[in-house]
């Protein structure tokens, strides 16, 4: 069996994974790293997903990197841009050199005597275990299972003699010119391929149980293009991603604060842009504001692709899948030569590897988060998870920052472990997740961590406060404990 040793392995090489090996290699150029990627190729979400339209849902200054701002006026960017964008800095960083390809992640355990991660590896393509030691282990996995989407059962589904798709894995063969296709789903998903797919398919219906939330936004930055010609560029991005991410903030607060004035407002917006065609049932969710995420629609797009008849809404409950389409609980029968089933992910954590610490299980569910960054009781070890009410690399950078700074302190210090600890009894029988309701949170809160009442364990989703927390908050805060025994480490290949 082959092992390697690294400072820090982080696993995953996508937004998150690639963004903080980067600050890691630029802030720690003396540390070795390695970035262990179960796919053939960089990019995580943006190289799986290949629907059509796949695109940002939050504007590019706010989810491109801060240490590499994103340099482009289109807001929302299409899925190819953003991978090629995550290849272009790994390369910068050098960090593209440093990634081993197709290992699927088997078991990672913490070995107090040693003061390392033991991570467990199946190359793929051959079935040989890889093992890699590391002083520090991130995984940056995301939250989602890359195997398979989320799939209700459908009455039926087995009679249907068309073509049933996922967007997870969709056939980059698929031929829907001139075909009548129905997409079950109302979030982003949905809404980001009726509008992409209508004016070449025959005609495109979004099915929905109950509508979401869905506000057009401009598909080009007007304003920072006007001030770049007069001020710098780069000066332009930083005022850009500052009034975004005030804008974003005040949106949500303004939504919990005053739901029924901002579910007015919202849904004002969507009657000037469908007209008085369009029945607003089809856009007047039956919950608040911001409890569940809102869905961005470039230019709306989707609007007008509804205005100009190409593509409809359909507000019901699903009887059974026919030979021919989808017959509805009203009776009415949708015909259908595709049915694309944009029905959500199925959350898994950690990328579905068992975490073990001194040979005994650890299931993240059962501790808190600390600081939204490290785990409970669990050494020496960081989960990257981004916001939910706001762009995921938001927090994912300064999370990156964090555990530059915890790493430091570290080698300063002769410390060769690092653990939060709860001695305050401040854990609480809720996820990370909060009050938001949409469906694959609350399919995936078993097996999400905890967040606590107070302090380093409560979890704030909001950017200015996690600044301070992360970036300025000492290290030793006293809740997270440090080992200063360096054990004798057997020396590996």
């Amino acid at each position: 069996m082959n092992t390697h040793h690294y400072d820090v392995v982080v696993i995953g090489a996508g937004l998150s994974g690639i963004g903080t090996a980067c600050q890691i290699t630029s802030q720690h150029p003396g540390k070795t790293i390695a970035v262990l990627e179960r796919r053939e190729r960089l990019g995580g979400t943006w190289d799986l997903f290949k629907y059509p339209g796949i695109r940002s849902d939050s504007d590019m200054f706010t989810f491109g990197y801060k240490f590499r701002p994103w340099v482009d006026y289109k807001v929302l960017a299409p899925g190819a841009a953003i991978r090629d964008y995550i290849a272009d800095t790994a390369a910068e960083h050098g960090i593209d050199e440093k990634i081993h390809y197709g290992l699927k992640i088997v078991s990672a355990d913490w070995s107090s005597n040693d003061a390392r991660w033991t991570v467990t590896a199946e190359r793929e393509a051959t079935g040989e275990t890889v093992e890699y030691t590391a002083g520090f282990l991130v995984s940056a996995t995301g939250y989602y299972n890359h195997d398979a989407g989320f799939l209700p059962t459908f009455p039926g589904s087995e009679d249907f003699q068309g073509q049933q798709v996922h967007p997870q894995h969709w056939p980059e063969d698929l031929d829907y010119a001139g075909k009548k296709v129905v997409v079950i789903g109302s979030g982003a998903t949905a809404v980001t391929l009726v509008p992409s797919m209508a004016g070449t398919a025959g005609h495109v219906t979004m099915l929905q149980r109950s509508p979401s939330y869905i506000f057009a936004v401009p598909a080009f930055d007007k304003i920072s293009a006007v001030l770049n010609k007069f001020l710098p560029e780069k000066l332009v991005i930083q005022l850009a991603r500052k009034r975004n991410i005030a804008i974003q903030r005040y949106i949500f607060l303004a939504c919990k604060r005053w739901p029924a004035m901002m579910r007015k407002f919202l849904l004002s917006h969507v009657q000037k842009q469908v007209g008085a065609d369009v029945d607003m049932a089809h856009f007047t969710p039956n919950y608040m504001p911001w409890d569940e995420r809102l869905c961005a629609v470039p230019d709306g797009d989707l609007f007008k692709a509804l205005k100009a008849g190409d593509a409809s809404v359909v507000t019901d409950h699903i009887e059974t899948f026919t030979e021919t389409g989808i017959r509805l609980k009203s009776g009415q029968v949708l015909e259908a030569d595709i049915i694309v089933t944009a029905t959500g992910l199925q959350l898994q954590v950690l990328g579905g590897l068992k975490l073990t610490v001194d040979g005994v299980p650890r299931e993240l569910h059962n501790g808190m988060t600390y600081k939204a960054v490290l785990v409970e009781n669990v050494p020496n070890f960081s989960w990257i998870f981004g916001y939910t009410n706001a762009p995921w690399t938001l927090k994912s950078d300064i999370a990156g920052e964090y555990l530059c700074r915890l790493l430091q302190h570290m080698d300063e210090n002769g410390y060769v472990a690092a653990t939060p600890h709860d001695s305050d009894d401040s854990a609480l029988d809720e996820g990370i997740f909060g009050s938001l309701q949409s469906g694959y949170l609350q399919r995936g809160k078993a097996i999400i961590p905890r967040q606590g009442a107070a302090g380093p364990w409560k979890v704030a989703m909001d950017y200015a406060h996690d600044c301070k927390v992360l970036q300025d908050d000492p290290i030793d805060d006293g809740a997270l404990h440090f080992e200063t025994q360096r054990p004798a480490l057997a020396k590996v290949g």
